[in-house]
């Protein structure tokens, strides 16, 4: 039972390092050399992967909105507030999510971090 991750080009690099220093499955867009693509298609490669995505980027918000109300398919969505963003408290909660559960879980959802307030 695992979750493969999908790091967003904004993710701190420190979070990526903490997860993979915790054995957890990692792929970042910068490593496929997907910087600037839109959000659409680095969702779209996230779902195409069946990785779950993380991201700091608000405007996946809109998006994941706009795919659930057209009953589009895609894949998990955890996202932070940059207000809220502590590479701790990322890795922890991230590194729960890709040892404790399962992809399916996730699909088609946004979660924000924290998973504890």
């Amino acid at each position: 039972m695992t979750v493969k991750l999908y790091m967003d080009e904004h993710v701190p690099g420190p979070i990526t390092k903490g997860l993979r220093e915790r054995l957890v499955d990692v792929l970042t867009a910068q490593e496929e050399f997907r910087e600037g693509n839109d959000d659409e298609q680095v969702l779209d490669r996230a779902t195409e992967l069946k990785r779950v995505l993380f991201t700091c980027d608000t405007d996946f918000s809109q998006l994941v909105a706009s795919r659930q109300t057209a009953g589009q398919q895609f894949s998990g969505v955890f996202t932070i507030p940059l207000s809220k963003l502590t590479y701790r408290l990322c890795i922890d909660d991230l590194e729960m999510v890709a040892k404790c559960s399962e992809y399916e879980e996730w699909a088609g959802k946004i979660i924000r971090l924290p998973l504890t307030t």
